[in-house]
């Protein structure tokens, strides 16, 4: 599957993310069914990123992937004080929030997904924290929300249809993996991103696998294979 510039106007993103690419494999937004918006991590690429594609083998699905400046969406770790990740978690924000508006807008909230690893799972994380609806799935792998060890994760809205409590049929399906050892990503922020999401109303399915490190396992990619596959 080739890999070709997508027909995104991220126009109105300002600061360090301003006027770079996203990526895109598989149908045109004007041909797709199905959306799925992928965030690389820190060092990664886009192009990488599109990678999974080949992992997850589901078909006819569009996937879109923007690239930020430099190979990283802001420039501390996430646990950091926000302000020392400024203005570029901002930036990493607004570009990413309009990949995910031209998606809903060509085939809906329910027919979309976020799929991020490492800095691009913090980040897709936050972003669907802020901006909460009944997608067509999250999933984080080795990520949390973003901020200081105590930091109160208090969002407004709900991830469900109607903003009901949660169901398997009207809530936003959310997979949160990471393992205990990971050098980057604290297990307790894991379990605090859990119990945000849930807070609104998502269908959250946390693992914990131990000892695997920073990276994707077989186990994560079925999950995440089958959240596409519903799509």
């Amino acid at each position: 599957m080739s890999v070709s510039d997508a027909a995104v106007d991220t126009g109105g993103v300002d600061g360090p993310h301003a006027g770079q690419p996203v990526r895109r494999r598989g149908p045109p937004l004007s041909e797709a069914t199905a959306v799925v918006v992928l965030a690389h991590g820190r060092g990664a690429t886009a192009r990488g990123m599109l990678g999974l594609a080949d992992d997850l083998g589901v078909e006819g699905v569009t996937y879109l992937a923007p690239a930020a400046t430099r190979r990283e969406w802001y420039p501390e770790a996430f646990t950091a004080p926000t302000e020392q990740n400024q203005p570029h978690l901002d930036s990493a924000l607004a570009l990413l929030g309009m990949v995910v508006d031209a998606a809903t807008d060509a085939v809906g909230d329910e027919r979309t997904a976020l799929i991020g690893f490492s800095q691009g799972a913090c980040l897709a994380n936050e972003w669907v924290a802020r901006n909460p609806a009944r997608y067509g799935g999250l999933a984080a792998l080795s990520g949390g929300l973003i901020g200081p060890p105590g930091t109160t994760f208090d969002y407004d809205g709900s991830l469900a249809s109607e903003g009901g409590e949660s169901t398997e049929s009207d809530a936003t399906p959310v997979f949160l993996g990471c393992s205990d050892t990971d050098p980057h990503i604290p297990e307790e922020r894991v379990h605090e991103t859990r119990e945000a999401f849930t807070d609104l109303d998502a269908d959250v399915d946390e693992r914990i696998y131990p000892g695997m490190g920073h990276g994707i396992n077989e186990d994560e990619l079925d999950a995440v294979r089958e959240l596409v596959t519903a799509l």
